[in-house]
């Protein structure tokens, strides 16, 4: 549940952002989200614009089955902007990992801290747990610096996707005296 994320230490000092269960209200902002995210990359398809929704409506309709097939019990969130979806972040928790299957924003909000927000309340909560916080990546993916930069390490390169981990670090035992 969203209070899940809140409760580790996910909030907005302004508190015009705020987490809440998808629904099946949402489904055209998600598709329309998962189409701009794909953006770039289908940019140099040769195939007509219609082609082109039709193929990321379908891929949309996969994905979203997928998950609710596979990840029984994660926890499918929308995240709002002064009440408006502004992204969404899928989490799925097992007693050994969080698994961020997950995390997409629209154009206009991604860069500005949100993600990262999201990422260190998930990363707070893995350190609580004492678990690894993990997630798959494309290679070529933009966030990959941004989890780079967060501490998370290639754990395996799964060919189109990369398995990333994330721990909190060891406390230093060595004795300084």
């Amino acid at each position: 549940m969203s209070a899940q994320i809140l409760a580790h230490g996910w909030a907005d000092s302004s508190a015009a952002l705020a987490l809440r269960n998808e629904s099946a209200a949402d489904t055209v902002f998600l598709e329309a989200l998962y189409a701009s995210v794909r953006a770039e990359e289908m940019r140099p398809v040769p195939w007509p614009d219609q082609a082109k929704r039709d193929f990321l409506q379908q891929q949309f309709q996969l994905q979203h089955e997928h998950y609710r097939r596979v990840y029984i019990g994660a926890d499918f969130l929308v995240v709002e902007h002064e009440g408006e979806p502004i992204g969404r972040i899928y989490v799925y928790r097992t007693p050994n990992e969080i698994r961020l299957m997950d995390i997409a924003l629209i154009e206009r909000m991604r860069g500005g801290g949100i993600g990262s927000s999201l990422l260190d309340a998930l990363m707070q909560e893995a350190t609580i747990k004492q678990i690894q916080l993990a997630l798959h990546v494309e290679p070529n993916n933009p966030a990959q610096r941004l989890y780079q930069r967060l501490g998370f390490s290639l754990i395996e390169d799964r060919g189109v996707y990369h398995f990333l981990g994330w721990r909190t670090p060891a406390p230093d035992t060595s004795d300084s005296s």
